[in-house]
Protein backbone atom coordinates (compact mmCIF):
# COMPACT_ATOMS: atom_id res chain seq x y z
CA UNK A 1 0.00 0.00 0.00
CA UNK A 2 1.60 3.49 -0.93
CA UNK A 3 1.21 6.50 1.48
CA UNK A 4 -1.63 8.18 -0.33
CA UNK A 5 -4.17 5.05 0.02
CA UNK A 6 -3.07 4.54 3.97
CA UNK A 7 -3.91 8.38 4.36
CA UNK A 8 -7.87 7.82 3.75
CA UNK A 9 -9.91 7.13 6.88
CA UNK A 10 -12.23 4.65 7.22
CA UNK A 11 -15.42 6.21 7.01
CA UNK A 12 -14.26 7.81 3.86
CA UNK A 13 -13.58 4.88 2.00
CA UNK A 14 -16.58 2.47 3.73
CA UNK A 15 -18.88 5.98 2.47
CA UNK A 16 -17.09 5.55 -1.03
CA UNK A 17 -17.56 1.69 -1.25
CA UNK A 18 -21.43 2.42 -0.14
CA UNK A 19 -21.87 4.78 -3.14
CA UNK A 20 -20.18 2.58 -5.47
CA UNK A 21 -22.16 -0.61 -4.54
CA UNK A 22 -25.35 1.63 -4.39
CA UNK A 23 -24.32 3.04 -8.18
CA UNK A 24 -24.38 -0.94 -9.34
CA UNK A 25 -27.78 -2.31 -7.87
CA UNK A 26 -26.31 -3.77 -4.83
CA UNK A 27 -29.19 -4.96 -2.51
CA UNK A 28 -29.27 -5.42 1.19
CA UNK A 29 -26.54 -3.09 2.14
CA UNK A 30 -25.55 -3.49 5.51
CA UNK A 31 -22.39 -1.21 7.26
CA UNK A 32 -21.52 -2.94 10.44
CA UNK A 33 -19.28 -0.63 12.85
CA UNK A 34 -16.14 -2.92 13.80
CA UNK A 35 -14.41 -0.19 15.60
CA UNK A 36 -13.52 -1.56 19.25
CA UNK A 37 -15.03 -5.23 18.13
CA UNK A 38 -12.54 -6.52 16.22
CA UNK A 39 -8.67 -5.97 14.60
CA UNK A 40 -9.52 -7.20 11.26
CA UNK A 41 -10.83 -3.79 9.84
CA UNK A 42 -12.94 -0.78 11.05
CA UNK A 43 -16.21 -1.47 8.82
CA UNK A 44 -18.02 -4.75 7.19
CA UNK A 45 -20.30 -4.25 4.46
CA UNK A 46 -22.42 -7.21 3.30
CA UNK A 47 -24.51 -6.78 0.03
CA UNK A 48 -26.36 -8.68 -2.38
CA UNK A 49 -26.31 -8.85 -6.30
CA UNK A 50 -29.31 -10.64 -8.23
CA UNK A 51 -26.96 -13.30 -10.22
CA UNK A 52 -23.21 -14.31 -10.05
CA UNK A 53 -22.83 -12.20 -13.11
CA UNK A 54 -23.81 -9.23 -11.18
CA UNK A 55 -22.02 -10.46 -7.98
CA UNK A 56 -18.53 -10.46 -9.95
CA UNK A 57 -19.59 -6.75 -11.70
CA UNK A 58 -20.59 -5.54 -8.69
CA UNK A 59 -16.68 -6.44 -7.41
CA UNK A 60 -15.28 -6.05 -10.09
CA UNK A 61 -16.03 -2.49 -10.23
CA UNK A 62 -15.54 -1.51 -6.50
CA UNK A 63 -12.24 -2.79 -6.81
CA UNK A 64 -11.15 -0.44 -9.71
CA UNK A 65 -13.11 2.23 -8.21
CA UNK A 66 -10.70 2.14 -4.73
CA UNK A 67 -7.56 1.63 -6.95
CA UNK A 68 -8.64 4.57 -9.67
CA UNK A 69 -9.43 6.79 -7.00
CA UNK A 70 -7.43 6.21 -3.51
CA UNK A 71 -5.07 4.11 -5.00
CA UNK A 72 -6.04 1.25 -2.65
CA UNK A 73 -5.28 -2.39 -3.75
CA UNK A 74 -7.58 -4.67 -2.47
CA UNK A 75 -7.29 -8.70 -2.10
CA UNK A 76 -10.23 -10.02 -3.39
CA UNK A 77 -11.18 -13.93 -3.19
CA UNK A 78 -14.40 -16.07 -5.04
CA UNK A 79 -14.70 -13.54 -8.08
CA UNK A 80 -14.22 -16.82 -10.51
CA UNK A 81 -17.93 -18.08 -9.07
CA UNK A 82 -19.69 -15.43 -8.14
CA UNK A 83 -20.99 -16.90 -5.07
CA UNK A 84 -19.37 -14.71 -2.49
CA UNK A 85 -16.79 -12.37 -3.27
CA UNK A 86 -14.86 -11.02 -0.46
CA UNK A 87 -12.87 -7.58 -0.92
CA UNK A 88 -10.20 -6.16 1.60
CA UNK A 89 -9.23 -3.38 1.31
CA UNK A 90 -7.57 -3.22 4.61
CA UNK A 91 -10.02 -0.69 6.59
CA UNK A 92 -13.10 -2.01 5.27
CA UNK A 93 -13.97 -6.01 4.32
CA UNK A 94 -16.53 -6.24 1.70
CA UNK A 95 -18.90 -9.37 1.37
CA UNK A 96 -21.02 -9.69 -1.87
CA UNK A 97 -23.08 -12.46 -1.85
CA UNK A 98 -25.67 -14.05 -4.16
CA UNK A 99 -28.83 -14.16 -1.84
CA UNK A 100 -28.62 -17.46 -1.17
CA UNK A 101 -25.18 -17.80 -0.28
CA UNK A 102 -25.87 -15.07 2.08
CA UNK A 103 -28.64 -16.11 3.88
CA UNK A 104 -26.81 -19.88 4.65
CA UNK A 105 -23.90 -17.75 6.14
CA UNK A 106 -25.97 -15.19 8.29
CA UNK A 107 -22.52 -12.78 8.36
CA UNK A 108 -24.93 -10.16 10.10
CA UNK A 109 -26.11 -12.51 12.36
CA UNK A 110 -22.90 -12.99 13.91
CA UNK A 111 -21.41 -8.93 13.35
CA UNK A 112 -24.57 -6.92 14.24
CA UNK A 113 -24.54 -5.73 17.47
CA UNK A 114 -27.22 -7.17 19.60
CA UNK A 115 -30.42 -5.51 19.14
CA UNK A 116 -29.64 -4.18 16.00
CA UNK A 117 -31.63 -5.37 12.82
CA UNK A 118 -30.57 -5.73 9.14
CA UNK A 119 -33.39 -5.04 6.45
CA UNK A 120 -33.58 -4.17 3.28
CA UNK A 121 -31.69 -0.71 1.89
CA UNK A 122 -31.00 -0.07 6.08
CA UNK A 123 -27.39 0.49 7.07
CA UNK A 124 -27.61 0.42 10.81
CA UNK A 125 -24.42 0.23 12.68
CA UNK A 126 -22.86 3.18 10.98
CA UNK A 127 -20.85 6.24 12.99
Amino acid sequence: MNAASRDVPSDLLKDRILSSLDDDKAEEVVAIDLRGRSSIADWMVICSGRSARQVSAISEKLVERLKDEFGRVSRVEGKETGDWVLIDTGDVVVHVFRPEVREFYQLEKMWMPSGAHAAGGVRPAQG
